[in-house]
């Protein structure tokens, strides 16, 4: 937990424009694992579009809601099984 509190604090020194890019996005919950949209669902936010992904360390991901400045947190993906990816050309 102490890197993602690194990660963390290192974000907020930051504008959303320079956050935002390849590690660190919006993911459509249509695309979200059956568990995640469940999980919405269960926590009273299942009319979100979408939940917002950043990048702590490799494949460790800390997943939220972004309201305008404000970056809400929902929860810590370790697995990066929120969404997984899509491996390419493998």
């Amino acid at each position: 937990m102490k890197k993602v509190l690194e990660r963390v604090r290192n974000f907020e020194t930051m504008t959303w424009g320079e956050i935002e890019g390849n590690r660190h996005h919006s993911i459509q919950k249509d695309i979200l694992s059956k568990d995640a949209k469940d999980r919405l669902v269960k926590i009273k936010l299942g009319d979100i579009d979408e939940v917002f992904s950043l990048a702590i360390d490799g494949r460790k991901r800390v997943i939220g809601i972004r309201e305008r400045d404000v970056f809400k947190f929902l929860w810590w993906d370790p697995d990066h099984r929120v969404c997984p990816s899509v491996i390419r050309h493998t």
